[in-house]
């Protein structure tokens, strides 16, 4: 899963060899994941379409009008799946503010701050990744944001992460990921970007044990 040979604790020192680090947004610097499965159901119950909350760790990275358009044609039930994502948006937009940071990983990105390029390359919308950072207090951390609106292919593409690179100035072989779902990490592969699972470093979540 992940291609790194240094430990991969988040106090770890760097190699000097990568010059960027690219974050996932959800799940990675903010934990949104189990308030996007509640803006799914909300969203899908009415019209009853099943969505398993491990389906939707699944699907980790991946656009939210592609996870509906997923969805629908593999229960066979026709919708509107552009509708449906601005929906499902709509409503976590109104419980996002209950999220909380992933601090781990957004203290490693602070002590990183001038020592390295920071980009955030996420499969949500841009505008939903600037409100995400805002939350969090991380405005201005990042230079560069590509969200799933940026790129015509999400992940598991390696668009996104390339075209963070490039907005960098850097090379995918100067670049470290940090990334918490299975679509992410395959396209880091893609891209030939290195990548860390940040999920030990958070999970299991301290009202979970």
């Amino acid at each position: 899963m992940t291609a790194v040979a240094f430990p991969v604790r988040p106090e770890a020192e760097i190699p000097a060899r990568y010059k960027g680090l690219i974050f996932d947004c959800d799940g990675t610097l903010i934990d949104t994941m189990p308030i996007h499965y509640k803006a799914w159901r909300q969203t899908l119950d009415p019209i009853g379409l099943a969505f398993p909350e491990d389906k939707l760790y699944s699907f980790a990275g991946m656009p939210t009008q592609k996870i509906a358009e997923t969805l629908s044609r593999e229960q066979n039930k026709k919708c509107d799946a552009v509708q449906l994502a601005h929906e499902k948006e709509v409503i976590f937009l109104k419980l996002m503010p209950t999220a909380a940071p992933i601090t781990p990983v957004i203290a490693l990105a602070r002590r990183e701050r001038g020592r390295r390029k920071l980009a955030v390359a996420s499969g949500g919308w841009h505008r939903i990744v600037d409100q995400s950072l805002a939350i969090i207090h991380c405005t201005g951390l990042f230079e560069t944001i590509v969200g799933a609106d940026d790129v015509e292919h999400g992940k598991p593409f390696p668009d996104m992460f390339l075209k963070a690179a490039r907005l960098m100035g850097l090379s995918p072989q100067e670049c470290l990921v940090y990334e918490d779902g299975e679509m992410g990490f395959q396209a880091a592969k893609a891209a030939g970007i290195d990548a860390i699972d940040v999920r030990p470093w958070y999970l299991p979540r301290a009202n979970e044990c």
